[in-house]
C-alpha cells in the first residue's frame, strides 16, 4: 500500500513535534510493508542534505518559501498536486493548517487520513487571520477526511463537542526507550555538572513559556543549579530575540537544537525536567523525560494533565509563584528516579494502530 505524507516540515533531524512523530512512525510503517513517500519543505532541508530516503521512507523535496504566513499553505497545495500526479492509496495530512486542503484532495479523488496534533489556533504567535485559517482547516479536515487520528483524549473530546465527529481514532504520540549515557563530556562543555541543572526543550515560541520559566527560576535566588533550554526558533521574530537576550542576562544555557548523544547526556544527567507550556497536543518532550525516569514539573493544561502524574508534579499555568514554589519544593528534595508507566506510548504499538486505520480507509466504500 502506498502512502504519501504531507503537513510536516520534513525528516530527519528537523525540529518539531509533528516532525519527531513522522520520523519515528513512518520507518515502522515501512517495516509493516508500506511504501511511504514523505514530502519535505525545501526551506528546512539543509544544503548538504541530499537524502532521497530515510530508513526506507522515500523523501521528496517540494518548494515553498520560508515565511510564517504562507509557507504551509503554498507547500500543502503543491504537495497535494504532487500526490495526485504520482498516485497514492492514501494521502496522510498532519496538523490542522494543512488540513484546509482536505476537500481539495478529496475532489482530486484521493483518500485522506488527517492527524489532528492539537488546536494550533491557540498558539500565541498567530494573528486573527491565521487563527481563522487554522480553525477553518480544523473544520474542513474533520468534515472531509476519510479517517481522523487524534493524539490525545483532549483532542478527541474537542472534535466530538465541536463537530459531533464521534468516530475518531485515538493514537497517542510515542517515545523510544531511553539511551542512558555514561559520558559527561558534552554537558561539561556547557559548564554543567550531573544533577545540577534543570532541563527543558522545545521550539522558541511564546506558548512554550520559556521566558516565564526563566523569571521563576531566577527568583529562586540560588547558585546551585543552572537552567538549560535546548531548541531554537523556526523563524527569527522579536519574541525569540528577546528570549535569547533574557537568557544571556540570567545565565541560562541555550545549547540549540540537539539530537543523538548530546541530547541523551542532557536527559540522563538532569535533576528535573520542566514543561511550562500554555499549549500542547501531547508533548513528546515530556514523554522523553518520563522515559529517562526524571522528576518532572509541568503546567496544568489539559494535554499535560492527560499524562497521569502525581498531583504535586503540576503547577498552575501562567502563575509564576506556583511554578517557583514547585521548583523550590522538588529541588529541595533528594533526587529519586521515578518509574512511569510508558506502555501506552510505544511506537511499535502505534504503528500497528496506524496500520488498522489505513486498512479501514482502503476497504471503506
Amino acid at each position: 500500500m502506498k502512502i504519501v505524507v504531507i503537513g510536516t516540515r520534513g525528516i530527519p533531524n528537523i525540529q518539531g513535534g509533528v516532525e519527531t512523530h513522522c520520523e519515528e512512525l513512518y520507518p515502522r510503517m515501512v517495516g509493516l510493508n508500506y511504501e511511504v513517500h514523505l514530502i519535505r519543505r525545501t526551506c528546512y532541508v539543509p544544503p548538504d542534505d541530499n537524502l532521497t530516503e530515510y530508513k526506507g521512507v522515500q523523501l521528496h523535496n517540494v518548494y515553498t518559501v520560508r515565511k510564517i504566513t504562507t509557507e504551509t499553505v503554498l507547500h500543502t497545495f503543491l504537495a497535494v498536486l504532487w500526490a495526485r500526479k504520482h498516485g497514492t492509496d492514501i494521502l496522510h495530512i498532519h496538523a490542522i493548517g494543512p488540513a484546509i486542503f482536505t476537500p481539495f484532495a478529496r475532489l482530486l479523488g484521493l483518500k485522506v487520513v488527517f492527524t489532528h496534533h492539537g488546536p494550533d489556533y491557540d498558539r500565541a504567535k498567530w494573528g486573527p487571520v491565521a487563527k481563522f485559517v487554522l480553525k477553518v482547516g480544523e473544520r474542513l479536515g474533520t468534515a472531509f477526511a476519510n479517517e481522523i487520528i487524534v493524539i490525545s483524549e483532549v483532542i478527541k473530546d474537542l472534535l466530538e463537542n465541536k463537530y459531533k465527529r464521534y468516530d475518531t481514532n485515538l493514537l497517542f504520540n510515542g517515545v523510544n526507550p531511553p539511551v542512558f549515557s555514561n559520558k559527561t563530556d558534552f554537558i561539561e562543555s556547557l559548564g554543567l555538572k550531573p544533577q545540577k541543572y534543570v532541563f527543558t526543550l522545545g521550539r522558541f515560541v511564546e506558548e512554550k513559556g520559556f521566558d516565564f520559566l526563566m523569571k521563576a527560576f531566577n527568583d529562586l535566588n540560588q547558585n546551585e543549579y543552572r537552567l538549560v533550554i535546548a531548541g531554537d526558533a523556526d523563524h527569527e521574530i522579536p519574541y525569540t530575540k528577546q528570549l535569547k537576550k533574557l537568557a544571556g542576562m540570567n545565565n541560562v544555557v541555550l545549547p540549540g537544537f540537539l539530537k543523538g548523544e548530546e541530547l541523551h547526556q542532557l536527559f540522563t544527567h538532569a535533576r528535573l525536567f520542566v514543561l511550562p507550556s500554555f499549549h500542547e497536543g501531547l508533548p513528546i518532550s515530556l514523554l522523553e523525560a518520563m522515559s529517562y525516569r526524571l522528576p518532572v514539573l509541568v503546567s496544568d493544561i489539559p494535554a499535560n494533565k492527560q499524562v497521569s502524574l502525581p498531583g504535586n508534579k503540576y503547577f498552575t499555568t501562567g502563575d509564576e509563584k506556583s511554578l517557583k514554589n514547585g521548583l523550590e519544593k522538588i529541588l529541595n528534595q533528594k533526587f529519586e528516579p521515578i518509574d512511569y508507566d510508558m506502555t501506552p506510548y510505544d511506537w511499535g504499538k502505534i504503528a500497528l494502530q496506524t496500520d488498522t486505520v489505513y486498512r479501514k480507509v482502503v476497504h471503506k466504500k
